[in-house]
Formats: C-alpha cells, structure tokens, sequence
C-alpha cells in the first residue's frame, strides 16, 4: 500500500503564516465570546446518551477554514465540517486543547468556538488537554512554557487550574464535556521529565489525579479518559495501568490510538484490529473500566481499506466483554491536500469524504 508523505504527529509543527499570534482570549476566523469564570454554577447534566460513540477528531477546522479550505458534501455542496461530519454519521466530536499556543489555534478560546458548533448540533463532546504549548505525544510531552520553573506542588496546581478553567469556560458556554482525556498519547508519562512514568510513576500518577479532581469538580458526571497509542500494544497497557493503579491514579476509561500503519508497514489491519481486541478485554478483565479507541486513521488514498478496517474496528469495539467498548474516533479525517504533510485523513483531494467514512453511517 502507497502511503504518501507520512509526518507522524510528534514532527508536525503548526505554521503561523502571516497570521496575528493571540493569546488564550484570541483565535482565527473568529471572535468568540469568552463568559468571564462562574465557579458557582453546579453540573446539572445526566448522561443520557450512552450509544455507542462515533466520532471524530477535527481540531484543525478552524485553521484550515482560514487558510480558504472548504469542505463539501458527497453531491458537491459546501458544507461546514461539523455539520457535515453530523451527516455522515456521526455522533461526537473531540477537539485537543494547548496551553498557550504561539499561533492561537486549539486555545481555549478556538476551542469554544468549535465546542459551540458540536453543541449546537447535539453532538457529545470529548476534550483532549494535552498539559503542552504544542503536541503531546508518546516522543515528546513538552511543558508549557509558563510551567517549566515551577516545583512539583505548584505542577500539579497548574494542571489542576487549568483543566478546571477550561472546563468552566465552556460551562459557562452552556456546553457540557461528556469525556475529557487528562493527557494525550501519555504512553510514558506526561509533563517531562517530572511527570515521566519511566521515572516516576508515582508523580505520573498524581499529575494524572489533579487532572481528574479536577474535571469532576466542573463536571462531576463526565467520564476521565487515560490515553496510550499502539491499542495492540498489550505490555504497554499493562505497565502504566498497573503502575498507574498501584500509584493511587483514577481513571473512567482506557482511550486507545489504533493507527495500522505503525503496527506494520504493510498495513495489516486485520492483525491489529484483532490485538486491540485482545487487549481491550484484558483491559476490561484486568481493572474493570471501559474502553475505547480515541483516534485511527489509514492512508486517504486507500478509502475502501480503511472503510474495511473501521466497519472491522467498530464491530470489535461493540463486542468487548460486558459492553465495554465505548465508541471509535477517527483523527482528523477532513485534512486533504497534504495539509501540514498528513496524509492518514479521509477526504480526497477536493475537500470531500471518500468512502472510508461510510464506515461511520
């Protein structure tokens, strides 16, 4: 199978192009409305949906909004991405959040925006902190900036702090997180090198904790997402939830990444989907929390395979013992045009979906 220029994550960089840098009450394209911090306010919400959860992760929308791209329908209709997302099939939508970008983009404030559009379309929504300044990643986990100086008491402040400021703001947005990830990809800890679990479980652990108190303190019935890549990877789930579970961690669910093409060179998705499976259901035996697969992806110019491995991938996931298995999110799946050099989206060349997410109806 061709994949075409391939940049994982960990080497993506976001480009400011000309663009004003703003700060945490900025963003592109937009000029949302930021309600000032009511701490007051008690999370009212019941978790009425529990259907299985199909989703996507399109966190670049707004970027790629300013940068002229369009996104269109199967009939050739400009469509807005959420929108057009909700139409394929889906039912959520997941959106990361940094700390202080230099180029604005996934702060909080891009973040309501995007979050405002889900929550106008009734979709369920998934927050990803990734605790950094830019990606976060099983390569690297990068503090913000404002943060490195800080001692590890005040640390875990500042993740407390700034979980619980982001969540407020969309409170008081009138958005509800039904999931939130406290860490991205954080197959070896996050905060490095405090937070390194290689180094220190323990302070792993309680980085982990502040963000989950945290959450439940804005949003008490919202489930708190521990987040690993390679879902087929079953010794390196075990080593950091055991550690994570000997060391005092909390979590609500296991979030997987499940990429085939890191698995395998050739792609073989049908082997990794069936080691996801295995793992999930020791995941589900071993510490009695549920699952489920928090971003995928396969070449988009490979759309009837990867429409195979998702209709493949989901089928697993509804079958993990007891229920279990929570939903599938796919990442980024508008990105088209070799936009910032990924090529693992869904949509072709001409801004619309392939049928790889047909998988999704």
């Amino acid at each position: 199978m061709k994949i075409r220029n391939i940049i994982t994550k960990s080497l993506l960089t976001l480009a400011t192009i000309g663009y004003t840098i703003m700060g945490i009450t900025g963003c592109k394209g937009s000029d949302p409305v930021v309600n000032p911090i009511d701490t007051t306010k008690t999370d009212t919400t019941t978790v009425a949906d529990t259907s299985f959860a199909k989703g996507a992760d399109i966190s670049w929308i707004t970027e790629m909004e300013a940068s002229g791209k369009k996104f269109y329908n199967s009939s050739g209709v400009a469509t807005e991405c959420t929108a057009l997302m909700k139409s394929i099939g889906m039912n959520s939508i997941r959106l990361r959040v940094w700390v202080n970008p230099t180029d604005g983009y996934c702060n909080t404030s891009d973040l309501l925006l995007k979050a405002k559009r889900a929550k106008n379309l009734g979709m369920r929504i998934m927050i990803d902190f990734h605790y950094s300044d830019t990606w976060a990643d099983p390569g690297k986990q990068t503090k913000p900036a404002a943060w490195t100086s800080l001692s590890f008491t005040d640390l875990k402040a500042a993740v407390a702090n700034h979980t619980t400021t982001v969540l407020t703001t969309l409170k008081n947005n009138g958005i509800t997180a039904t999931w939130v990830q406290v860490g991205n990809e954080t197959s070896n800890g996050m905060l490095w090198e405090d937070g390194k679990a290689s180094i220190s479980m323990a302070n792993y652990a309680a980085l982990t904790n502040a963000g989950y108190n945290a959450v439940k303190s804005v949003f008490p019935n919202a489930k708190v997402i521990v987040h690993l890549d390679k879902g087929y990877n079953n010794s390196l789930y075990r080593w950091i939830f055991d550690g994570l579970k000997n060391n005092g961690a909390k979590w609500d669910i296991i979030g997987m990444s499940v990429y085939p093409y890191w698995f395998t060179t050739a792609n073989d998705w049908a082997t990794c989907n069936t080691q996801v499976l295995a793992n999930m259901n020791d995941m589900v035996s071993r510490y009695g929390t549920p699952v489920m697969v928090v971003e995928c992806g396969m070449s988009w110019d490979s759309p009837a395979t990867c429409k195979s491995f998702l209709s493949d991938l989901m089928t697993k996931v509804k079958s993990v013992s007891g229920k279990k298995g929570l939903g599938v999110f796919y990442w980024e799946p508008q990105s088209y045009g070799n936009w910032q050099g990924y090529s693992l989206g869904a949509f072709d060349n001409s801004g619309k979906p392939t049928v790889a997410l047909d998988a999704f109806k």
